[in-house]
Protein backbone atom coordinates (compact mmCIF):
# COMPACT_ATOMS: atom_id res chain seq x y z
CA UNK A 1 0.00 0.00 0.00
CA UNK A 2 1.04 3.58 -0.62
CA UNK A 3 -0.08 6.48 1.53
CA UNK A 4 0.27 10.23 1.25
CA UNK A 5 -0.03 12.03 4.57
CA UNK A 6 -0.38 15.80 4.66
CA UNK A 7 0.23 18.25 7.48
CA UNK A 8 0.41 21.97 8.05
CA UNK A 9 -3.01 23.36 7.28
CA UNK A 10 -4.86 25.76 9.53
CA UNK A 11 -6.29 29.24 10.01
CA UNK A 12 -4.21 32.25 9.07
CA UNK A 13 -4.88 35.95 8.62
CA UNK A 14 -4.64 37.59 5.18
CA UNK A 15 -1.03 38.31 4.36
CA UNK A 16 0.18 35.47 6.54
CA UNK A 17 2.09 32.31 5.69
CA UNK A 18 1.61 28.57 6.01
CA UNK A 19 3.71 25.60 5.00
CA UNK A 20 2.12 22.36 3.88
CA UNK A 21 4.03 19.10 3.87
CA UNK A 22 3.24 15.69 2.41
CA UNK A 23 5.06 12.43 2.96
CA UNK A 24 4.67 9.36 0.78
CA UNK A 25 5.17 5.98 2.40
CA UNK A 26 4.75 2.32 1.58
CA UNK A 27 6.04 0.21 -1.27
CA UNK A 28 7.56 2.81 -3.64
CA UNK A 29 9.96 2.17 -6.52
CA UNK A 30 9.97 5.74 -7.81
CA UNK A 31 7.94 8.93 -7.80
CA UNK A 32 7.45 11.01 -10.91
CA UNK A 33 5.65 14.34 -10.55
CA UNK A 34 4.36 15.52 -7.18
CA UNK A 35 1.99 18.36 -6.66
CA UNK A 36 -0.65 20.21 -4.71
CA UNK A 37 -4.25 20.72 -5.74
CA UNK A 38 -6.99 22.60 -3.95
CA UNK A 39 -10.75 22.60 -3.91
CA UNK A 40 -12.86 25.44 -2.57
CA UNK A 41 -16.55 24.96 -1.72
CA UNK A 42 -18.64 24.80 -4.85
CA UNK A 43 -15.62 24.79 -7.15
CA UNK A 44 -13.69 22.18 -9.06
CA UNK A 45 -10.39 20.85 -7.84
CA UNK A 46 -7.55 22.83 -9.40
CA UNK A 47 -3.81 22.45 -9.72
CA UNK A 48 -1.86 24.79 -7.46
CA UNK A 49 1.71 23.71 -8.14
CA UNK A 50 3.65 20.70 -9.35
CA UNK A 51 7.26 19.58 -9.41
CA UNK A 52 8.99 16.86 -11.41
CA UNK A 53 11.57 14.46 -10.04
CA UNK A 54 14.19 16.66 -11.66
CA UNK A 55 12.94 19.77 -9.91
CA UNK A 56 11.05 21.54 -12.71
CA UNK A 57 8.11 23.45 -11.30
CA UNK A 58 4.76 24.68 -12.55
CA UNK A 59 2.39 27.08 -10.80
CA UNK A 60 -1.15 28.29 -11.25
CA UNK A 61 -1.16 31.93 -12.29
CA UNK A 62 -3.08 32.85 -9.14
CA UNK A 63 -0.23 31.73 -6.85
CA UNK A 64 2.88 32.66 -8.85
CA UNK A 65 5.27 34.73 -6.79
CA UNK A 66 3.53 33.79 -3.54
CA UNK A 67 3.78 29.99 -3.30
CA UNK A 68 6.87 27.82 -3.62
CA UNK A 69 6.84 24.07 -4.11
CA UNK A 70 9.80 21.87 -3.19
CA UNK A 71 10.53 18.19 -2.76
CA UNK A 72 12.98 15.91 -1.04
CA UNK A 73 13.48 12.87 -3.25
CA UNK A 74 15.45 10.98 -0.63
CA UNK A 75 12.56 11.16 1.83
CA UNK A 76 9.65 11.11 -0.65
CA UNK A 77 8.25 14.40 0.58
CA UNK A 78 6.83 17.48 -1.07
CA UNK A 79 6.16 20.84 0.55
CA UNK A 80 4.29 23.99 -0.35
CA UNK A 81 5.36 27.27 1.20
CA UNK A 82 2.47 29.71 0.97
CA UNK A 83 3.16 33.40 1.57
CA UNK A 84 1.01 36.51 1.24
CA UNK A 85 -2.10 34.41 1.66
CA UNK A 86 -5.43 35.79 0.48
CA UNK A 87 -8.99 34.86 1.45
CA UNK A 88 -9.43 33.35 -2.01
CA UNK A 89 -6.72 30.80 -1.15
CA UNK A 90 -9.15 29.23 1.30
CA UNK A 91 -9.69 25.61 0.29
CA UNK A 92 -8.94 22.02 1.08
CA UNK A 93 -5.44 21.30 -0.22
CA UNK A 94 -4.60 17.85 -1.54
CA UNK A 95 -1.20 16.32 -2.10
CA UNK A 96 -0.78 14.29 -5.29
CA UNK A 97 1.99 12.01 -6.51
CA UNK A 98 2.52 9.79 -9.54
CA UNK A 99 4.06 6.72 -7.96
CA UNK A 100 5.53 3.62 -9.53
CA UNK A 101 5.32 0.79 -7.02
CA UNK A 102 7.48 -1.62 -9.01
CA UNK A 103 9.75 -0.99 -11.96
CA UNK A 104 7.47 -2.95 -14.29
CA UNK A 105 4.33 -1.04 -13.29
CA UNK A 106 3.09 2.21 -14.77
CA UNK A 107 2.90 5.25 -12.46
CA UNK A 108 -0.39 5.62 -10.65
CA UNK A 109 -1.88 8.76 -9.15
CA UNK A 110 -2.16 8.78 -5.36
CA UNK A 111 -3.89 11.41 -3.25
CA UNK A 112 -3.64 12.59 0.30
CA UNK A 113 -6.66 12.99 2.54
CA UNK A 114 -6.66 16.77 2.26
CA UNK A 115 -5.87 19.53 4.71
CA UNK A 116 -7.97 22.65 5.30
CA UNK A 117 -6.44 26.06 4.74
CA UNK A 118 -8.55 29.01 5.85
CA UNK A 119 -7.46 32.59 5.27
CA UNK A 120 -9.60 34.96 7.27
CA UNK A 121 -9.35 37.89 9.62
Amino acid sequence: QVQLVESGGGLVQPGGSLRLSCAASGRIFSINAMGWFRQAPGKQRELVASITSGGSTNYADSVKGRFTISRDNANNTVSLQMNSLKPEDTAVYYCNAAIRREFWLRPYDYWGQGTQVTVSS
